[in-house]
């Protein structure tokens, strides 16, 4: 589980810095085709609601990896990957309503 607990939490703190740096106004690191329909103005303001959704996956991965780290039990793994699970569902939603506010939808 040391494997997997290590992965969570570097891909966890790749996401936290993405997260970090859309938030400070670095939306080029989003797909261009994500953010066509977007005015210029209101860039900012969709750099820092898009960040929620990239902090909120950033915390399942590391919540995920941490969990794995009380053991090997079956139950753990079940705890760990439905954290995994529901972090990403929920950051799903939150990116799903910042690109339907802003851009009206994904593409």
């Amino acid at each position: 589980m040391f494997i997997y607990t290590t992965v969570m939490f570097v891909t966890g703190a790749l996401f936290f810095w993405i997260g970090t740096a859309v938030s400070k106004g670095h939306t080029r690191l989003i797909h261009d085709y994500h953010q066509k329909n977007i005015a210029e103005k209101d860039l900012p303001a969709y750099g820092k609601a898009f960040s929620v959704g990239m902090y909120i996956m950033s915390a399942s991965l590391v919540l995920s990896g941490a969990i794995s780290l009380l053991g090997e039990s079956k139950m753990i793994v079940i705890l760990s990957v439905a954290v995994l699970f529901l972090g990403f569902i929920v950051s799903f939603f939150v990116l799903a309503k910042v690109q339907k506010k802003y851009n009206g939808g994904f593409f």
